[in-house]
């Protein structure tokens, strides 16, 4: 029997960054850096109510629902053979340890050398002397802040490992990583600041060990690594990171984890989710159901749906529209919410973007429309989300099922630069609804989606679902392979118009 068994390839931790000698030992002192703590905490609502929830930990979950295994034994760490679901961890900071090194912190192009290292002896250690074993090998390469740099590292700098060891990567997660670097009080970490290795994250130093320019540090550069094959989980939750005494989320603000901003978390190109976690912490992004369920589906799931909204119509008050009328300029911006959740889910979603988070998606309506009303040629459609689903956790029936619920509200008006106060209704939307739909592909390969929405009809059951027509392949906004595409009409009795863009792809 083979030992190299798709979707279950070895997993490579890559934990982040450790700023002082203490938290340095404190890190090297613990056998899975961070990948075992879990969390009994779970912040349900905006009001700081907290419900226990038990979550072991994204090792043990791997090690309880994969048969997963870590790579320990006898107090050491195994160097015979290895089952293809072993769990790795990538201990770069142990040569900073004076217990166990030099002292001296590596630099992130050392620790994306030595992770080389580490695939080719994870290689051998599973396949021997197996050529086809070898050559099936892949690693995952799972990693939290400052440990997705080292992995980005070792994929884009060709100084660093050979075309052939960045071949054996098939996928990437990243917990909060500052893929465009970190910035405090708004200003990117300063080059300088060299002391404790904090320059890291500037944007400068970033572009010589990522080998792009400065103003395109959150991108992939020359490297052949696709970039839907990067994920990128993004934290929204500023208030509950509690390093230094809160003292980092204060400068770092908010829309950010505590410590990464929003705008500075993902790979250009690349799939991502937010969900209301901090950079660290028992309210953290890694020990965190959300985030655990975006690793497995990402890492083992067999559907990509991705999500584009494309608005036609954005109707202005009657007020609004009667001054506009009488030429005046009329100004205004929008809200764009979207929380996707699985069937079945209750505890958590794979992505959520509101208002309530400061995660929603914001448009200005100039540009969307024109001074006139019609339709730009250049409007920017955002795409809302981009999730990754299991078949295999089909709880109900024989199709896989989701939820979107999408809000489009108005953030305000002005008419020739004054504010619209007099008439402005807080919390008015535009369009409101739970869109739930029933995705299942033939064995020719062909998608079938049906959809209710859930304000309207029950979605426990799917009598009510309307099936929609296929209108082809085009991008929705993340690179998929053969995408099939379906368009869900969303409507209002106030006039909004606009049409959801579902691509259903495989996965794998």
């Amino acid at each position: 029997m083979a030992r190299i068994e798709r979707p279950f390839y070895p997993i490579i931790y890559v934990r982040g960054y450790a700023m002082t000698r203490d938290e340095i030992v404190q890190t090297t002192s613990t056998p899975y850096m961070g990948f075992e703590t879990g969390s009994t905490k779970i912040r349900q609502a905006q009001d700081g109510r907290i419900v226990k929830f038990v979550f072991e930990s994204p090792l043990v979950r791997l090690m309880k629902d994969y048969d997963y295994r870590d790579t320990y034994a006898s107090g050491a760490e195994s160097t015979g053979k290895l089952s293809s679901r072993s769990i790795v961890i990538h201990r770069y900071y142990d040569e900073a340890d004076p217990a166990f090194g030099n002292g001296k912190a590596p630099s992130i192009p050392d620790a994306a050398a030595a992770l080389a290292q580490r695939i080719l002896a994870l290689r051998d250690s599973v396949c021997g002397n197996s050529e086809a074993d070898r050559k099936a090998f892949r690693v995952y390469l799972v990693a939290h802040s400052m440990g997705g740099l080292i992995c980005r590292c070792l994929l884009q700098n060709p100084d660093i490992a050979s075309a052939d060891v960045r071949a054996m990567v098939d996928k990437v997660f990243t917990y909060a990583t500052p893929h465009n670097g970190i910035e405090l009080g708004g200003i990117n970490v300063p080059s300088f600041l060299s002391i404790n290795d904090m320059n890291n994250f500037n944007r400068s130093v970033m572009a010589k060990y990522l080998k792009v320019t400065a103003s395109k540090a959150n991108t992939l550069g020359d490297s052949d690594f696709p970039p839907e094959r990067l994920f990128c989980l993004i934290g929204t939750n500023s208030r509950d990171y509690a390093v230094a005494h809160g003292l980092s989320s204060l400068a770092v603000g908010q829309m950010s984890d505590g410590l990464v901003r929003i705008e500075n978390a993902y790979v250009a190109g690349s799939p991502r989710a937010f969900v209301n976690r901090s950079h660290s912490g028992f309210f953290g992004i890694v020990n965190s159901e959300e985030g655990y369920q975006n690793l497995v589906r990402f890492l083992f799931g067999d559907i990509c749906a991705t999500g584009r909204l494309d608005i036609s119509a954005l109707p202005f008050p009657p007020e609004i529209e009667r001054a506009r009328g009488k030429g005046k300029k009329i100004a205004s911006s929008y809200y764009i919410e979207t929380t996707v959740a699985p069937r079945g889910a209750y505890t958590y979603d794979l992505t959520s973007r509101t208002k309530p988070q400061e995660s929603a998606v914001r448009r200005e309506y100039s540009e969307l429309f024109d001074a006139d009303g019609s339709l730009a040629k250049s409007a920017r459609s955002p795409t809302l989300f981009s999730v990754f689903l299991d078949s295999s956790k089909i709880t109900a029936g024989s199709e896989v099922a989701f939820s979107i619920d999408i809000a489009v509200s108005n953030a305000g008006y002005e008419i020739d630069g004054a504010l619209f106060l007099k008439q402005h209704i807080p919390g008015e939307y535009l369009f409101r609804d739970t869109l739930v739909l029933f995705a299942k592909r033939d064995d020719a390969g062909d998608w079938r989606l049906r959809y209710v929405w859930a304000d309207e009809h029950w979605a426990t059951g799917s009598k009510n679902a309307a099936e929609l027509a296929r209108i082809g392949q085009k991008s929705v906004g993340i690179a998929q392979q053969d995408p099939h595409v379906f368009a869900v009409p969303l409507e209002s009795s106030k006039g909004f118009r606009a049409e959801l863009n579902i691509a259903l792809a495989p996965w794998g």
